[in-house]
């Protein structure tokens, strides 16, 4: 074993399977599983998100609070929440959303 090796090792080890870091990545290789280029990553994850993301749930956007009611897919592979206030609706990319305090069930996906 090269030193770089154990190094590697070490350092996996002393890794605690319940750390949040851990956490992070047994989801991102979940949602990840089967995929073999990005599209398909993005695709994994909105899946991943669709299933386990509690919806409708309200957060404050710019002041406002607003509904996130679901999530969706731009022509770009950016997953979007959809945020309606009262007859307005506004798509913003999931990862700038601001979460509620607590957050939502399922919202370590948009963490992941």
């Amino acid at each position: 074993m090269t030193r770089t090796t154990r190094r590697a090792a070490d350092t996996k080890a002393r890794r605690r399977k319940d750390s949040p870091s851990a956490m992070l990545d047994a989801l991102i290789g979940e949602a990840t599983v089967d995929a073999y280029d990005e599209s398909e990553q993005t695709a994994g994850f909105y899946t991943m998100l669709e299933e386990h993301l509690a919806m409708p749930f309200s957060t404050e956007v710019l002041g406002m609070e607003v509904t996130v009611d679901r999530i969706d897919m731009t022509d770009d592979e950016e997953i979007v929440a959809v945020c309606a206030r009262g007859r307005s609706r506004q798509r913003i990319r999931l990862v700038e959303l601001p979460l509620p305090n607590p957050a939502p069930k399922g919202s370590e996906w948009i963490d992941a």
